[in-house]
């Protein structure tokens, strides 16, 4: 079988959320089933990827393809990491520049370009798949435009699988812009009418051969009014077609007892090293040395739907119970203005306004409350993350949350973490407390409960696997 992955983003090359973890992981879990299988990843050539990869890339080769009346510059280029292949869309004009994503009219012709040129570039490459598997908005025109594309040689056979990783960003573009960047018939472009524009994620979903989210529950959710971002009623009439898999991490990757990044190294059945690698970051962080009060992090966007203002409401109750709190994550500036404030005036609170992936590792596994109370989360990986480190999630019932972490039972001695429904802060700030209390009472109780967080297997060979079996079933 060949696999293609079109992405916008992928590590370890360019990261600005999940995807990039889901892109960058998956189609390795995926090659590692079945090595039979020819696996390709394709995403921008951005200038933001570093030096070390864009240096040693092979340049594979050049034309110009049309779009609209544009005759554009497409580059592609070659480089193999751990066994994958990638390649990168290369054009100045529309990668180029010092950022990711932008907005307006030049968002939207940049991943026009990128989807159009993903399949121009196929003959050239010499690999033509039975599957491309594209994802979130930025990859939306791809499932549309290979049904164009069918009618030419060589790719009758081409099917499209769609995940949805975040529904409310849907690339909502000027319908004569797209008209005319794609040359897309006037009943194509009153399929995937949006507010009097159209709309990339609707395109996928009308036109894609199968779609997936990233969670069971996500997949539920998102055929409802109240999660659907007004996309509900296109979800349910592909019902038949929709359906959700949960996101995975590798375990290799991302492992305490070998992690590079952590001071010191543990695993379920022995946690010793947690105790050092909390000392280590609280001296990394300026906070007070004393291991014994419990470590509350948030790594996360500082936005509303990650439920960053309940957490806002509650950091001073927490610190006024003698908990440290420890937030990393870029946002809103109404957040990043807040945090730096209280950051200069609590020496129980640090703040990092920045995205740094080492340093998350170490806050994963020097913390021992991790909160994520998010308005809804398609899957979500800090979760996931914080319990392979040992540090015990505070979520929200919703999406990939309500999937991974199951609820602490005291009686039973069972649960991953603590979790709650509805979206008052009375019931975020309960259950919170509910596990400050747990920490602060009964030592052996909450080793117990790290200790099931940890042995928790999230590992992409489960998901992969599912992901094969939906590949197989187009062909």
């Amino acid at each position: 079988m060949k696999l293609l992955f079109a992405a916008s983003e992928c590590l370890p090359f360019i990261k600005t959320g999940g995807l990039a973890d889901v892109a960058g992981t998956l189609p390795r879990a995926v090659a590692g089933l079945c090595p039979q299988d020819e696996v390709r990843v394709i995403l921008p050539k951005y200038k933001k990827i570093p030096e070390r990869y864009r240096f040693n890339m092979r340049h594979l080769f050049d034309t110009h393809i049309n779009l609209g009346w544009r005759s554009q510059y497409l580059g592609v280029d070659e480089l193999t990491v751990d066994g994958v292949t990638y390649w990168f869309v290369d054009n100045e004009y529309y990668f180029g520049g010092d950022y990711v994503y932008g907005w307006g009219d030049h968002e939207t012709e940049r991943f026009c370009f990128f989807c159009k040129a993903v399949l121009e570039s196929l003959p050239r490459l010499g690999f033509m798949p039975d599957v491309i598997h594209c994802n979130d908005w930025q990859t939306g025109y791809l499932p549309l435009l290979a049904k164009q594309y069918s009618r030419r040689p060589g790719y009758g056979s081409i099917r499209t699988v769609f995940t949805i990783h975040n529904l409310r960003f849907q690339g909502i573009g000027r319908r004569a812009l797209v008209e005319d960047l794609l040359s897309l018939s006037s009943g194509e472009l009153d399929s995937i009418e949006y507010s009097g524009g159209v709309s990339a994620m609707k395109a996928a979903i009308r036109y894609a051969d199968r779609l997936t989210t990233v969670s069971p529950t996500y997949a539920k959710e998102i055929m409802t009014p109240e999660f659907g971002e007004t996309l509900d009623l296109d979800l349910r009439l592909r019902a038949q077609d929709l359906c959700g898999i949960l996101n995975g991490i590798s375990n290799d990757l991302y492992d305490p007892a070998n992690d590079p990044a952590v001071a010191a190294h543990f695993d379920a059945q022995h946690p010793e090293g947690k105790r050092e690698a909390k000392r280590a970051l609280l001296e990394e962080l300026g906070l007070d040395g004393d291991v014994d009060r419990p470590l509350v992090a948030v790594i996360s966007r500082l936005t509303d739907q990650k439920g960053i203002d309940l957490i806002a409401r509650l950091v001073p109750e927490l610190i006024s119970r003698s908990a440290r709190v420890v937030i990393l994550g870029m946002g809103e500036e109404r957040y990043e203005q807040l945090f730096a404030r209280m950051y200069c005036e609590s020496r129980a609170f640090a703040f990092r306004c920045e995205m740094n992936d080492a340093l998350s590792r170490r806050i994963y596994a020097g913390a021992d409350i991790f909160l994520m109370p998010s308005a809804f989360e398609p899957c979500g990986l800090s979760q996931i993350l914080a319990m392979r480190y040992g540090c015990i999630p505070v979520v929200r019932e919703t999406g990939g949350l309500y999937d991974t972490v199951t609820p602490y039972n005291k009686f039973e001695g069972t649960g991953r973490g603590f979790t709650y429904c509805g979206r008052s802060y009375e019931s975020f700030r309960a259950v919170a407390n509910m596990a400050l209390d747990l920490y602060y009472s009964d030592k052996p109780a909450w080793a117990a409960l790290v200790r099931r967080a940890m042995e928790a297997d999230f590992d992409w060979r489960v998901s992969a696997g599912k992901y094969r079996e939906l590949y197989a079933s187009l062909l």
